[in-house]
């Protein structure tokens, strides 16, 4: 009997070649197996209305493309969005496992054109309105599988979403949270938990609204954040516009913050881990539709939960580095992808005399002491000042970067500049008594200078999240 399912989808493959009037594509595979599957899907009032496939390679290729067109035709999409490898596999009669890779393949192709569908349908709603539906943001680590859980367990009718941003040979997936390899580990582990799970490619916005700037920033000699981007205009409103698609009332993370009764971010339970700086850049309107269940938690217990609940998950790494660095470096890439490569220039003090050489403005930082190698000092030498036209760093004792004012530019504020008291003015550092007055922060106390680049976000007497700007 299984041997027969498969010949037959071989030999009457369901849909293959067929044209789909309105439809959206999704490919998987290509030239490093030889395999090569493209899904396209159309939807119509929540349902999969039509379905086609097209397949080189081997025949368990075309066999898994005609399994997923029958799987999907005419079926509601968050059913469609549970079909994994498994059930393309036992709608064969089950794979032997030198076929696997096929259904896996064809599961890829299937999920990209869905979320395609989902994200660029001219349809403003394809579901009507649930409140008890919610989107989970999941990439595949720890924090993000336990809130699919908790909201599971909580009763919610939980969609799990992944977005792949970034896809590049040099960069190692397992460590990436956005990569092609983590997207289809975060759908098994949705799949796991008895979820629908949705994939969104996101690549194209991804490069030019968070890429594209901070390769412009470090052209320029600044110091850039691309996590505040991506967070406050591209990865959470994205997901939240599918949420909206969905009929879904609200969209949680595993983000380590809390949302107060004012509508206003606030820290974290764990101060070790606690990601408001991160989030600065949502707007109010985004923050009415968030949900942050790990808020209370602090990471052990977090990791408790998953160990309890047998997710294979449980003692996963977390990402370290950027999304789009991981497994490659920051001089690497930003010569690939930027063409900023080494470019030799001085090194001077305050009064612009030659102290030494540098490889390049770019791979310095204001308040810096590291990779100064400049010997015959009496002490240690800072990063006091770049200069992207003139190719210069320049230097000087720590004292110099001592300040107590600090320009900045695009404020974005939540209230009135008055309520601001404090402000931090890079990820991890504390928090400084301060005000704002118009384009700049007066601070109680001096600092070691400020990164030009990096955000300021501004906070409250009672550290409730204020609002954001660029240092200048």
């Amino acid at each position: 009997m299984p041997d027969e399912l498969f010949e037959d989808h071989l030999s009457f493959p369901r849909g293959r070649g067929r044209a789909v009037d309105g439809g959206f594509s999704g490919a998987a595979g290509g030239a490093a197996c030889g395999d090569l599957i493209t899904v396209t899907l159309a939807l119509r009032d929540g349902v999969v209305a039509d379905a086609a496939f097209e397949a080189s390679g081997c025949g368990a290729v075309v066999a898994c493309g005609s399994a997923v067109v029958e799987l999907a035709l005419g079926t509601p999409l968050l059913d469609v969005a549970r079909i994994g490898t498994t059930t393309i596999s036992e709608e064969l009669g089950s794979l032997s496992p030198g076929k696997v890779h096929a259904a896996e393949l064809a599961a890829d192709a299937l999920h990209v054109a869905l979320g395609r569908a989902v994200a660029r349908s001219d349809a403003p709603s394809l579901m009507p309105f649930q409140r008890e539906r919610e989107l989970v943001a999941m990439s595949g680590g720890v924090d993000s599988t336990v809130v699919a859980l908790l909201r599971q367990r909580a009763g919610a009718d939980v969609v799990g979403v992944t977005l792949e941003l970034w896809r590049d040979p040099d960069n190692d997936g397992e460590r990436s949270c956005c990569s092609a390899s983590a997207v289809r580990y975060a759908r098994q582990l949705a799949h796991g938990l008895g979820l629908p799970h949705l994939t969104l490619d996101l690549r194209d916005e991804f490069r030019a609204g968070v890429v594209e700037p901070w390769l412009a920033d470090h052209a320029a000699g600044l110091t850039p954040n691309p996590c505040i981007r991506c967070n406050g205009d591209v990865r959470l409103d994205g997901m939240l516009e599918v949420a909206e698609r969905l009929g879904a009332g609200a969209l949680a993370t595993g983000h380590y913050a809390r949302v107060g009764d004012d509508g206003l971010l606030r820290s974290a339970a764990d101060d070790a881990k606690d990601q408001t700086y991160m989030l600065a850049g949502l707007s109010a309107d985004s923050l009415a539709r968030l949900r942050f269940p790990l808020g209370e938690l602090t990471k052990p217990e977090v990791r408790a939960l998953a160990e309890d609940a047998g997710l294979s998950v449980a003692r996963k790494p977390d990402s370290q580095d950027l999304c789009f660095l991981a497994g490659t470096g920051k001089a690497a890439f930003l010569a690939k992808h930027g063409a900023i490569r080494e470019r030799p220039g001085d090194i001077v003090d305050r009064r612009g005399r030659v102290l030494g050489r540098h490889r390049g403005h770019h791979g310095y930082t204001v308040g810096q002491r590291r990779g100064i190698a400049i010997g015959g000092t009496s002490e240690p030498l800072y990063v006091l000042a770049t200069d992207a036209d003139a190719n210069t760093v320049t230097v000087g004792p720590r004292e110099a970067l001592a300040t107590t004012r600090v320009a900045v530019r695009a404020v974005t504020l939540h209230r009135d500049e008055d309520s601001v008291a404090k402000v931090k003015l890079r990820y991890r550092s504390r928090a400084l008594g301060c005000r704002l007055r118009g384009s700049e922060i007066e601070l109680v106390d001096p600092i070691d200078g400020a990164a030009p680049g990096q955000t300021a976000v501004f906070l409250s007497e009672d550290d409730a999240v204020l609002g954001t700007a660029t240092i200048a």
